[in-house]
């Protein structure tokens, strides 16, 4: 049954346990007249992680950045879609709940991240925010990780990218502007559908589509440079709002959008499946064949080619939509480009080891 507030209906084993279990009907005819019981609202646990590391790497060809950060583990905002659910396996723990409740904080991000910077083998790049886990989750609020780190990278003045659904990025928008007055920030704010029945059991505990519109608004005033992620379209469950989220975002002053088609990987497309038959079950059979229609026959294809867009004539018709709206709204008209070249390493403290140059 579904958990209010939680996007996962299940905390199904992952793919690494060595045992797996699964509910049977037995047939007893007394339990089944029995009524329902709600299910058990599970809370949501911090623990600290301290990181050796904090800049991730990455080569794959579909994705435009080479460096990222990610402050958390897990993400409250409980999407039941995201890409990031089977990480939680690395931990021994399930993708489906507990990666929603069970949440891992990096609270020396931002100490571990300016001796990172500091090596005189750095090469300044873009480091994305959010690639896995949305930097502005709920506990943001408290913890504040991720407003630690933005001032890590400023100090620096270096470029930065966020990718967010969360319109509490605006708490930040003293520093975030300064970034951007210096052409060192972008952000995406991503919005797949605006149907807030949707949203509610999609991305439960993310902020509503209109807050996050609002945001946009909010960030291009203070002259943020922004733009829309029109993610994940899914097939004839929210695909129908892409071309008014293009135009909403130009209104609110958005100056480009991007799209990516669901990705399923792993246990994601047995947790989505859950999902849908729970919340949508008459359209369940119809969103996973155009699925696997745009896959190859597959719920999911990792070929760097087609898995952020898919391949066929239903993915063919969403590109030629997007692109068509996005040219009618006047978005992706111009490229916004960041600047790596005022990057620089502040003086070391007094204690520090001196520099021999």
């Amino acid at each position: 049954m579904p958990i209010k507030g939680r996007g996962s209906v299940s905390n199904r084993n992952s793919r690494y346990d060595a045992y797996d279990r699964e509910a049977v009907d037995d047939g007893w005819a007394h339990e089944a007249a029995l009524p329902q019981e709600t299910p058990p609202r599970p809370d949501t646990t911090v623990s600290i992680e301290k990181a050796r590391t904090i800049i991730s790497r990455n080569t794959s060809p579909d994705i435009p950045f080479e460096q990222s950060v990610n402050p958390y583990r897990g993400c409250e905002h409980g999407c039941i879609y995201c890409y990031a659910r089977p990480s939680h396996a690395y931990l021994n723990l399930s993708p489906g709940l507990d990666f929603e409740t069970r949440l891992y904080a990096k609270d020396n991000a931002a100490q571990v991240l300016r001796a990172e910077l500091s090596r005189p083998s750095y090469q300044p790049r873009l480091i994305a925010l959010g690639t896995n886990t949305d930097p502005y989750q709920p506990i943001e609020r408290r913890l504040g990780i991720t407003a630690s780190v933005l001032r890590v990278l400023e100090e620096f003045n270096h470029p930065v990218g966020i990718t967010t659904k969360s319109a509490s990025i605006t708490r930040d928008i003293d520093l975030l502007a300064r970034l951007a007055e210096k052409s060192l920030l972008r952000v995406f704010m991503s919005v797949g559908t605006l149907d807030r029945h949707i949203a509610r059991t999609l991305e439960p505990r993310a902020s509503t589509p209109e807050a996050r519109m609002q945001a946009v608004c909010t960030l291009s005033a203070a002259g943020v440079p922004t733009g829309v992620l029109v993610s994940p379209i899914i097939p004839a469950l929210t695909d129908h709002d892409m071309e008014k989220i293009i135009f909403m975002a130009r209104d609110a002053g958005a100056i480009d959008a991007h799209y990516t088609l669901l990705r399923l990987p792993h246990e994601v497309a047995g947790l989505f499946q859950e999902w849908l038959d729970a919340h949508h079950p008459l359209k369940a059979a119809h969103v996973m064949n155009l699925l696997r229609e745009m896959r190859g026959g597959k719920v999911y294809d990792p070929d760097f080619r087609t898995r952020m867009r898919g391949a066929g004539i239903y993915a063919d018709l969403l590109r030629q939509r997007f692109y068509k709206a996005c040219a009618r709204a006047g978005l992706n008209e111009r490229r916004y480009e960041l600047d790596g070249t005022q990057f620089r390493r502040p003086p070391a403290a007094p204690s520090a080891q001196m520099s021999l140059f």
